[in-house]
């Protein structure tokens, strides 16, 4: 019912929202969570958001993981990763360790990668070099 492909990957889906289902609001979940319908508001979860090839999602996203091959529009942020696959789509702002941008995937918008470490803070690269490498220069 909800496609082979997840569950060759090793994760079951636990929620779905179909193709012709237009939902607004909140979204929380712990596991896998598949949308291919259209879904506007605000995700907060653990666990893994994948956005199916048709599937539309907007608003403000922070997740473990996502997968997306459908349009997203907004900002995202995941914990461990987030694949942008064919044909998929991304407007927004992204903030992760981990980004994969497959081929013929259209991002426009800005990432941020974030250290594995969740307290630590983000790293930004400015003409090449580090904020570390500035500060470890100066002193």
């Amino acid at each position: 019912m909800f496609g082979f492909e997840e569950k060759k990957k090793g994760f079951d889906v636990t929620g779905f929202i179909g193709k012709g289902v237009v939902i607004e609001g909140r979204l929380s979940f712990e596991d896998t969570v598949r949308i291919d319908g259209t879904f506007k508001g605000v995700i907060s979860a653990a666990g893994t958001l994948v956005v199916g090839d048709g599937g539309y999602v907007e608003g403000d996203l922070t997740v473990g993981a996502a997968i997306i091959t459908g349009d997203v529009k907004g900002t995202l942020e995941a914990s461990d990763r987030v694949e942008l696959r064919s044909p998929g789509r991304m407007l927004g702002d992204i903030k992760t360790p981990n980004l994969i941008i497959g081929e013929g995937v259209i991002f426009e918008g800005s990432c941020i990668m974030l250290k594995k470490n969740p307290n630590a803070l983000p790293e930004t690269v400015q003409y090449g070099r580090s904020e570390a490498e500035k500060k470890a220069e100066n002193q």
